[in-house]
């Protein structure tokens, strides 16, 4: 086979390795959230590269290998000014449809685990955690249900250039239209004209 060295080829966004200073409330914290289960841990993640104890572990919440790598580097404290320096700024999760989504979004209220912020983007709602380290993580749903209509009202809409974090809405109200028979399409409509407003503000500072 003939390799091809001339085309861009478009690989898959497989997975994100984040540092801690303790492993074992993220494994949990992610476990708790979107599911993940730990595939493998070791303490000697250099092996025969490095006498250097590097603790690292693979957690997964699908048919990969691994969706993240924790690895662990004792005393590493959360950064006062992180605001101020280069990150990962956030990552997601995307759900098949708005029942799982607040389905969720229930399940985790009952154990104390609230988000941020959540808001109707037009292309998909989101809602926004943060875990132990304070990154802030994604779940969402595409409110078309189709990647490319999706895509095309990003790359298109007026609407979305000049909101493109959209309507905020609070969940609780959103479960309730849900609970009077409102469908996902009808849900999503509503939020966009305010319908779900939350009753207290959430705050962008929480994404800087």
């Amino acid at each position: 086979m003939t390799l091809n060295n001339e085309t861009i080829v478009h690989p898959r966004l497989h997975h994100l390795g984040l540092t801690t200073g303790s492993t074992n409330p993220m494994v949990e914290w992610y476990r708790t959230v979107l599911g993940m289960s730990v595939v493998h841990q070791t303490s000697s993640a250099a092996g025969k590269h490095s006498d250097e104890a590097i603790k690292t572990t693979w957690v997964s919440n699908d048919e990969a290998n691994h969706r993240l790598a924790f690895v662990e580097l004792p005393g590493l404290q959360s950064d006062p000014i992180r605001s101020r320096r280069s990150r990962v700024q956030h990552f997601a999760f995307e759900y098949r449809a708005l029942e799982e989504l607040l389905g969720t979004y229930q399940r985790l209220r009952g154990l104390g685990i609230l988000p941020v912020l959540c808001a109707d983007q037009g292309a998909q709602t989101a809602f926004y955690y943060k875990d132990p380290d304070q990154n802030i993580v994604e779940v969402d749903v595409d409110n078309f249900g189709n990647p490319w209509t999706s895509s095309e009202y990003i790359r298109t809409s007026p609407e979305f250039a000049s909101n493109p974090l959209g309507v905020f809405v609070d969940p609780d109200k959103m479960i309730a239209a849900h609970d009077r028979g409102a469908t996902a399409w009808e849900i999503h409509v509503l939020a966009r004209s305010g319908e779900f407003v939350p009753d207290k503000p959430y705050s962008l500072q929480v994404f800087m």
